[in-house]
């Protein structure tokens, strides 16, 4: 169902987010994001005289290479609009963020390794998306390898949403061994 028509209202900006998720030859996962910003009007822009309807403000992609462990092995990125001719200089430090590993806390190291005054807000913004897309990317291959351990532990994305809370049928069906009776609803 889609959301409720709001009239009389102007557009002003769009921004389209587009993650992509793949396993390449060397059985490692490439996951990028993509960022286009445009809008509908004419906008002001010292540099280039004003940006014109249509042309991106931004434009702008970022591809970390993972191992299944979700350890970065390699940042790629383009910068091909921006606002400013200087924003195409955070390309070199990027390579920074290389060994981090996404999970708990990881958005904080990569904040450490390349505070936002070497960095790019939109790029900083992909990097949420790249982490939920390499999560759904590697999904199978990631059961298939808890599968085999001896003592499975609960897989993460139990307990992080409403339809797999522990206590739900889901898990009772998916992961039976992880399943737990709520308490509140006796």
């Amino acid at each position: 169902m889609p959301l409720p028509e709001s009239p009389n209202r102007t557009p002003l900006h769009r921004r389209e987010v587009q993650s992509l998720g793949f396993q390449n030859d060397e059985g490692l996962w490439e996951i990028e994001a993509h960022l286009l910003d445009t809008k509908p009007i004419w906008f002001p822009n010292h540099e280039k005289d004003g940006i014109n309807p249509g042309e991106p403000v931004h434009k702008m992609s970022l591809r970390l290479t993972l191992d299944l462990d979700f350890l970065i092995h390699k940042v790629d990125v383009a910068m091909d609009e921006t606002p400013y001719g200087i924003c195409r200089d955070v390309e070199k430090h990027i390579a920074a963020i290389q060994g981090v590993r996404i999970g708990p806390g990881w958005l904080r190291e990569v904040r450490q390794r390349m505070p936002r005054t070497m960095s790019c807000t939109h790029l900083y913004e992909l990097l949420t998306p790249i982490a939920t897309t390499a999560y759904q990317t590697m999904h199978l291959a990631l059961e298939e390898r808890a599968e085999k351990l001896p003592n499975r532990t609960k897989p993460p994305i139990v307990d992080q949403c409403y339809s797999l809370s522990s206590h739900r049928d889901i898990v009772k069906v998916k992961w039976p061994e992880f399943h737990t009776i709520d308490s509140s609803e006796h």
